[in-house]
């Protein structure tokens, strides 16, 4: 069987963008420094090139780092005209409650559900399934606690959709928010959190 041609010796940089432009997800930095042959610090320098580059010709898209990778996305000032051409699929936002709880998942994680339902006041059973279906938290073992019960992260998704990093990208306490600020929610009015919740980025559409 004959060994695969060996790829032609192409500038890193249009290879990089060659790799972007061919992903519709964020491309991990360990998987685009092994596919280059070159460290991630170097694929990073690359990349802010890149970003330079699209700046000054005055393109329509550039290069994020979201999810521990990176990701070639059209600017937000273009959003109008692609909606005309690609409507957006009618999808539902997450509920005050839903983002409630993964607020709480997001800055106390690895947590239970009782942590949960002790800092909302009410039964997390419903929307922490939602949560799950939708990809947005995900069960990361069990407690070494009385019962072992299970505990809950947010995913890979999660901070695709919040166009995050990493978890460092959350808000601080300084742009905490209570529950209330939010407006009205799903939830009873006896179901108000006991605690300010940390407010998060623009809610993510339902999958």
């Amino acid at each position: 069987m004959e060994a695969p041609d060996a790829p032609p010796d192409l500038p890193a940089k249009a290879v990089l963008e060659a790799l972007l432009f061919s992903s519709e997800a964020p491309v991990p930095l360990g998987d685009l420094g092994q596919a280059l042959g070159i460290p991630a610090e170097q694929v990073l320098a690359l990349a802010g090139e890149l970003r330079a580059d699209y700046a000054q010709s005055g393109r329509a898209f550039g290069i994020e780092e979201i999810a521990g990778g990176l990701q070639l996305l059209t600017l937000p000032e273009f959003a109008p005209w692609l909606a005309r051409l690609r409507p957006p699929r009618h999808q539902g936002k997450l509920s005050p409650a839903a983002l409630e709880t993964l607020a709480i998942i997001a800055y106390k994680q690895p947590v239970t559900r009782a942590e949960i339902e002790s800092i909302r006041g009410v039964q997390a059973g419903p929307v922490l399934r939602a949560l799950l279906d939708r990809e947005l938290v995900r069960t990361a073992g069990r407690a070494e606690v009385l019962g072992s019960p299970l505990l809950y992260t947010t995913t890979e998704r999660f901070l695709e959709l919040y166009g995050m990093k990493g978890l460092e990208d959350l808000p601080q306490s300084s742009d905490f928010r209570t529950a209330a600020s939010a407006g009205p929610s799903e939830t009873p009015p006896s179901s108000e959190p006991a605690v300010p919740i940390p407010a998060l980025p623009q809610g993510p559409e339902a999958s």
